[in-house]
């Protein structure tokens, strides 16, 4: 049969219908990525595959073309499962308690803002997770802010700038993952590359909010952590000698060691401090088994499989210290093969191009691109209101033309980070901005202005592309050997 090009139209066809469905999962189901995004995709396949049959495209091609893709996330998917097991044996080894713990020490009154930010990102960068660390650490910091007076909508906007910062850099956020995952780079390489724009904009952040902090009368100010970390030091060893796990992990990182054996030995040196340091947590864990070697198979491997909740006297810091070890991570990586099928059927009847070329056509230089893809994100970040979708679609999307334009896939991911995945929280609207204003008790129109680090990040990233700043592209024989690979 002869192949067929898809107008713009019917190119865009599965897109405005899965826009279309997933406002619709926001409006009806609380919680959209425990299943109704991801259906909401695979319908959207099916319209692509019915557009691409009318196009001359049979089953053969696009079947292919789904598992080509699907096998491209399985590193991905794998590291995601491995960071599961490793925020679960570092929470019952004591290594992120610990890390909140000692971040806590770092708040003064008259540095309030800078240490909010500084906090938080602290606390992020350990859990993975900035919603987590808004719910639990950004509302008790929330709550200190406004005890010394300080505007709500500031506060709101310095602990969501340091949590979003922690949510970008974690290896363990779901995010980062899902970013070099549709670019089509490593987890470590991508995190490397982002700290060229990110560091920049979390050090001219910290510069305005030190210079609003200095306009305000902290003299009568009373600061009050210490039922925060008394919980902690009641209920895990907060010894220093905890921070070896992640100083090692970061040396294996360091000496490039691919990521699934460096979280691998990070998942097993928490399971080993756990049992060494915290043989309570082990117990509690364990509940029925009284002999302590079995208990502590027990704990590890319910650590790193499934379900943890430990009891404080605080109830901020229960919400901190749960995890769901591998199994927590299903509903990314359901979402991750759902995004891959919907973005195999698009791509194997050269419907993302079809999109893409009225927007390459316009966009000649990487600054243009590079902005081009900005838009895109803030775009799906409005209209489908879910920064996954922000983030999974403008990668497949963009994908080839990065590679066509001799940019290395770290470009787009970073990108595709600076711009989907901090812009989602400004959105009111969107699952993230809708979550945080409600957690916070602040409008997001409110702290939106705030959230300098948010705002910045997307600028950023266009910056660095117009003035040609550390972009990354293709040598001769790089982009020819990866040319044959691919072939």
């Amino acid at each position: 049969m002869v192949k067929k090009e898809a107008t713009l139209l019917l190119a865009l066809l599965p897109i405005l219908i899965l826009i279309f469905l997933l406002t619709l999962n926001v409006i009806l189901f609380e919680d959209t990525l425990a299943g109704a995004n991801q259906i909401a995709l695979m319908l959207a396949a099916a319209v692509a595959g019915l557009v691409a049959t009318k196009l001359g495209y049979g089953w053969g091609e696009i079947s292919a073309k789904i598992v080509s893709t699907i096998g491209s996330a399985m590193p991905s998917i794998l590291i995601l499962l491995l960071i599961g097991s490793l925020a679960g044996t570092w929470l019952i080894s004591g290594v992120v308690p610990a890390m909140i713990y000692y971040g806590l020490d770092l708040i003064s009154p008259k540095l309030f803002l800078f240490t909010a930010v500084v906090v938080s990102s602290i606390v992020s960068v350990a859990t993975g997770s900035s919603w987590s660390t808004i719910a639990t650490i950004g509302v008790a910091l929330l709550g200190i802010g406004q005890a010394i007076g300080i505007n709500e909508a500031i506060v709101a906007g310095a602990i969501v700038s340091g949590a979003y910062f922690g949510d970008k850099m974690s290896p363990l956020s779901d995010t980062t993952n899902l970013a070099p995952a549709m670019a089509g780079t490593d987890l470590f390489t991508h995190i490397r590359y982002m700290m060229f724009t990110t560091v920049p904009t979390l050090i001219i952040t910290l510069i305005i909010f030190l210079v609003i902090g200095f306009r305000y009368d902290f003299s009568t100010a009373v600061v009050d952590v210490e039922n925060v970390k008394t919980a902690i030091a009641g209920t895990f060893n907060t010894s220093p000698l905890l921070f070896a796990v992640p100083v090692v992990l970061l040396g294996v990182i360091i000496l490039k060691v691919p990521p699934l054996p460096s979280l691998f030995i990070g998942t097993l040196l928490g399971g080993i401090f756990a049992v060494i340091f915290q043989p309570h947590i082990i117990e509690e864990v364990a509940g029925h088994l009284e002999n302590y070697a079995t208990a502590s198979y027990y704990s590890v491997m319910q650590a790193m499989f499934g379900d943890i909740s430990l009891t404080t006297p605080d109830e901020n810091v229960n919400d901190l210290l749960s995890t769901s070890g591998m199994s927590g991570m299903l509903d990314t990586v359901w979402l991750i093969l759902s995004a891959m099928i919907f973005g195999g059927v698009m791509e194997s009847a050269g419907l993302l191009k079809r999109i893409t070329q009225p927007i390459v056509k316009y966009a000649q230089s990487t600054g243009s691109l590079v902005a081009s893809t900005v838009g895109t994100c803030l775009f799906f970040n409005t209209t489908a209101s879910d920064q996954y979708i922000a983030i999974v679609v403008p990668g497949r999307m963009y994908r080839k033309t990065f590679e066509e334009k001799g940019l290395k896939p770290e470009v787009l991911s970073r990108t595709l980070e600076d711009s989907g995945t901090v812009t989602s929280v400004l959105i009111p609207w969107n699952t993230c901005g809708a979550t945080q204003s409600r957690v916070l008790g602040v409008d997001t129109w409110a702290y939106a202005p705030y959230a300098f680090f948010n705002i910045i990040s997307p600028f950023m990233t266009m910056l660095f592309a117009y003035l040609n700043i550390k972009i990354r592209r293709y040598a001769a024989g790089e982009k020819k050997a990866l040319a044959e690979v691919e072939d």
